[in-house]
């Protein structure tokens, strides 16, 4: 368990006060990633709460977090979970890397950077699944013009200014992403200025992507809402704290208990607990603390405290395919690698977009199983399914915090998948394949040309994901919702999730501007509950 001083670090960043922490707090926020970092930040606002924030990882003064250039060399290093999922079958047996932020501001602290703030369509479907108007789109685009500091052109109705989160475009897109916008445009899909306007309100389209960076650094979650704060004496933050399991009194969790430097360690929570872990670890916690599918939980001979059959089910995940070109010089990287995004529909009935395009300006090896070589240089569309069909699980290996969880992802389970599959390589080759792109490349690398039967092979073998994990703990009314419309555990007191878990279906697009949504909403429940300052002021009662 470790406290960083006032001093500054490599990064330039600001780090925690080194002062002695207590064993009780007013709330506890276990995790310090893009929806764990909102709710602790949210809640610190108010000075007279005290706030916990426990973090599995180290801090964030790594050159590769701050510099948007190097993401890729987070990926298996420490600020990696790691996870890899079982073998699937829709994979011809492959194991799917299953990368996850581990470290302050988690996976906002090694992603790609892109904001995307989720379809009008997937907001409308959470607040009928929650049966509560405060998650549908209308209520969410409050959120958005709270937390964003947006730097192009004013949208009141859509954007926000001045919020803790900047976003922009870059300035000078690479011509490739230019070169993308007019494949696009000469195919008859509708170019916009913006992807989180009414873009997001369409049947789809193309764009500038919108990134997190700010003066050629990234800009992480943690670092947008808790470093401002952290001279607060009412927030305390811990780096390489493991959260291992829930403490309850009856069916009330009272605290947490936490791993940290080879010792045990309990902390207690005397109005609420938050699990902001991801849709891994936070239903592992679940489980391994006893609340989750009856039977799993005594086959590992865990004592059950809440029955809920749907922690660690309804896995959810966006699947993509690299389709490569060979430049015919090498060519400029802007950002961090991914300046332009296309959404768009594989059937003409569906009601929003289901084909996820994230332009890469690099050549991406393709997975060894494909038997493709990569160009030393070129450029790589991730084309994937922006609303699988197929439904993945997670399972204890046994009982201890380093029992690892077993993730079945399930890929490619679902004829609608493999559809939607074929139909967005097809879309993206037309659109790799096409004059626009003509000055700048010499030919596709992968996949080529080939007949259906080929295509389904080069799909299954070739499938990766965005690392999106979501959706293993979703918010609804029926029988296998493990939370409620306000974040609430079901059947226990004390405890709330606010992360990718609870979302009853993945959204389109990048995960991490939702997770703040998450964040933003979370803390103005437990805001309300508690009678801590709100957003405009006003007076706190003493907790």
């Amino acid at each position: 368990m470790k406290l960083n001083t006032h001093e500054k670090n490599a990064s330039g960043n600001s780090a925690m006060p080194q002062r002695a922490v207590g064993d009780v707090f007013d709330f506890i926020v276990c995790g310090a990633g893009s929806s764990g970092s909102v709710v602790a930040a949210r809640l610190a606002e108010d000075g007279n709460a005290s706030v916990l924030l426990l973090e599995a990882g180290g801090d964030d003064a790594a050159e590769t977090v701050t510099n948007p250039a190097q993401w890729p060399l987070n990926l298996g290093s420490s600020r990696d979970w790691g996870f890899v999922g079982q073998p699937a079958p829709g994979l011809n047996g492959r194991r799917l890397p299953l990368s996850m932020g581990k470290g302050l501001g988690g996976g906002s602290s090694i992603n790609v950077m892109v904001w995307a703030r989720g379809h009008k369509g997937d907001w409308d479907h959470f607040a009928a699944e929650a049966g509560d108007d405060a998650w549908g789109y209308q209520s969410i685009l409050g959120y958005y013009r709270r937390i964003e500091d947006w730097r192009g052109a004013p949208d009141p109705v859509r954007r926000g200014v001045g919020g803790p989160a900047y976003v922009a475009q870059p300035q000078s897109p690479q011509p490739v992403a230019e070169a993308l916008l007019s494949a696009a445009s000469a195919i008859g899909i509708p170019v916009y200025d913006t992807p989180n306007g009414d873009m997001m309100e369409s049947p789809g389209g193309a764009s500038i992507a919108e990134l997190r960076i700010r003066d050629g650094k990234r800009e992480s979650v943690f670092g947008s809402y808790v470093r401002p704060l952290l001279s607060r004496p009412n927030l305390t933050v811990l780096t390489e704290a493991m959260v291992t399991r829930l403490i309850f009194e009856g069916k009330r969790v009272i605290g947490v208990e936490v791993r940290a430097d080879g010792h045990r360690r309990q902390f207690t929570a005397r109005c609420e607990t938050v699990l902001s872990l991801g849709a891994i670890n936070t239903p592992k916690v679940l489980m391994q603390s006893g609340i989750g599918p009856e039977e799993e939980l005594q086959s590992h001979g865990i004592p059950v405290v809440q029955h809920l059959p749907g922690v660690g089910r309804n896995h959810q995940d966006h699947l993509a395919f690299g389709c490569t070109w060979a430049y015919r010089k090498p060519e400029g990287v802007g950002g961090g690698g991914c300046e332009a995004k296309l959404y768009w529909k594989s059937a003409s009935h569906l009601a929003q977009p289901d084909i996820l395009q994230c332009q890469l300006e690099f050549a991406v090896p393709s997975p060894i199983e494909t038997g493709l070589e990569t160009p030393e240089h070129g450029w790589t569309m991730f084309t994937g399914l922006a609303q699988p069909k197929s439904r993945g699980r997670l399972r204890l290996s046994g009982p201890n915090p380093e029992d690892p969880l077993l993730i079945e992802p399930n890929s490619l389970s679902e004829p609608e998948d493999m559809a939607a599959a074929l139909a967005a390589v097809e879309l993206c080759r037309e659109l790799g394949n096409s004059d626009a792109f003509t000055p700048l490349v010499t030919g596709e690398a992968a996949p080529g040309a080939r007949d259906k039967s080929g295509m389904i092979d080069f799909i299954r073998r070739s499938a990766v994901t965005y690392w999106h994990q979501s959706c293993t703990a979703k918010m609804g009314r029926d029988s296998m919702s493990v939370v409620d419309n306000e974040l609430k555990v079901y059947g226990i007191d004390g405890l709330r999730i606010a992360d990718s878990s609870i979302i009853p279906r993945i959204t389109t697009g990048n995960t991490m501007a939702p997770c703040v949504v998450i964040g933003e909403r979370a803390a103005d429940l437990i805001r309300t509950k508690h009678g801590l300052t709100d957003m405009s002021g006003g007076i706190a009662r003493s907790i």
